[in-house]
């Protein structure tokens, strides 16, 4: 038995837990925080089966897409100055998957 722990971006948690659920896998999930932008998150909790680990990682790349957004950082350059906003590209999206044996598995 695995756990597989995946950390999204709010906007692809949607599409994603559809689908997981539609191939009738269980999935809870988790609203996170975190990364650069400290934007919205959602960490999933998928537990399955050994032999089915690469059918959920299809569904995860599936529905989790790289991307890239501009978005201001503001600096101050000495106190007293007016902020600049200073465009930066940043990727996002995509997902972060950790895959972690189950000791033991208890449904009650």
């Amino acid at each position: 038995m695995k756990l597989i722990i995946c950390i999204v971006q709010d906007q692809d948690a949607g599409a994603l837990i559809d689908d997981l659920t539609e191939k009738e896998f269980r999935v809870t999930k988790l609203s996170s925080t975190g990364g650069f932008l400290k934007s919205g998150n959602t960490t999933l909790l998928i537990g399955i089966d050994e032999e089915e680990v690469s059918s959920v990682i299809k569904v995860i790349e599936e529905n989790c897409k790289t991307r890239e957004l501009t978005t201001s950082l503001l600096t101050v350059t000495m106190p007293g100055d007016t902020y600049i906003p200073f465009p930066l590209e940043v990727k996002v999206g995509g997902a972060t998957v950790f895959i972690l044996d189950v000791e033991k598995h208890i449904k009650i």
